[in-house]
């Protein structure tokens, strides 16, 4: 589904500025694969997300979607297989468009306008039972303002604006990041559920290395710019914190740095 393959990436190229991000990272994933990727500042992994979404172009190396190379596809061609949700909560949704408004204009993407008006009962009935399943409250709360609601109400809308589509491939840039823990495990969990119910391709960058064991059925550390740690399957199952260290410290040669990542 997801065919990355020796991509590179340098930023200020010849300068005193000069930043190597990415420095031939290749990674596939099969449909239905859940990623975490984790590493500390500078790792890439935000790099990496940027170089998938198109707002990057990589100066090497070939990215493919579903079988389509989008290497040098603009970022807003190559969207169309995409969904994707970002750190900040004000980012994705329209804050003074209404949840359903928000709601319909994600569902309607790519398709042909027409001089059809408004939301239909169906519709509304179908954003009412995905509100629900969230737990937020947000189902009795459809003319609501956008704006109005809270970074974690907001967060988990744009959650469900990004997957209604069902994309190719989704995206999660640390979207939890700027939510008190308690709403950040509520959006993690409705992650983990539409994930899964739609088995959908997801890459997921998180700084905390507990999020990143418990969720998903793959596990990728990026260290300077490269894939340092990659284990699935019942390895990553059995994966504690201490494992991933030691992991981490025998394919880098060198203790994790103790920047923004959470240990704990």
């Amino acid at each position: 589904m997801l065919e990355i393959t020796n991509i590179s990436k340098t930023f200020n190229p010849g300068t005193v500025n000069e930043k190597v991000a990415l420095n031939g990272v290749s990674l596939k994933l099969e449909e239905g694969d859940f990623v975490t990727v984790i590493g500390g500042n500078g790792a890439g992994k935000s790099t990496l997300l940027n170089a998938v979404a198109g707002t990057w172009p990589v100066d090497e190396g070939s990215i493919v979607i579903g079988g389509v190379n989008v290497t040098r596809m603009a970022e807003h061609k190559r969207a169309k297989y995409i969904g994707r949700v970002f750190q900040d909560p004000m980012l994705g949704t329209a804050a003074t468009m209404q949840i359903e408004e928000n709601l319909a204009l994600a569902k309607r993407r790519g398709q042909k306008r027409t001089l059809k008006v408004g939301i239909t009962a169906a519709e509304r009935q179908e954003y009412k039972e995905l509100l629900e399943s969230l737990g937020l409250g947000l189902e009795s709360r459809l003319t609501a303002k956008v704006g109005l609601l809270s970074g974690g109400q907001r967060q988990a809308l744009t959650l469900l604006m990004a997957t209604l589509q069902k994309p190719k491939l989704l995206l999660l840039d640390e979207h939890t990041a700027a939510l008190d823990p308690k709403t950040a495990a509520k959006v993690l969990e409705a992650t983990e559920r539409i994930v899964q119910k739609d088995q959908l391709t997801t890459l997921m960058i998180t700084h905390n290395m507990k999020d990143a064991i418990a969720h998903g059925n793959r596990l990728i550390m990026m260290h300077e710019g490269r894939i340092a740690v990659d284990v699935s399957g019942e390895e990553k199952k059995k994966l504690t914190v201490e494992d991933l260290l030691q992991l981490f410290e025998k394919a880098s040669g060198q203790e994790m740095a103790n920047d923004r990542m959470l240990l704990a």
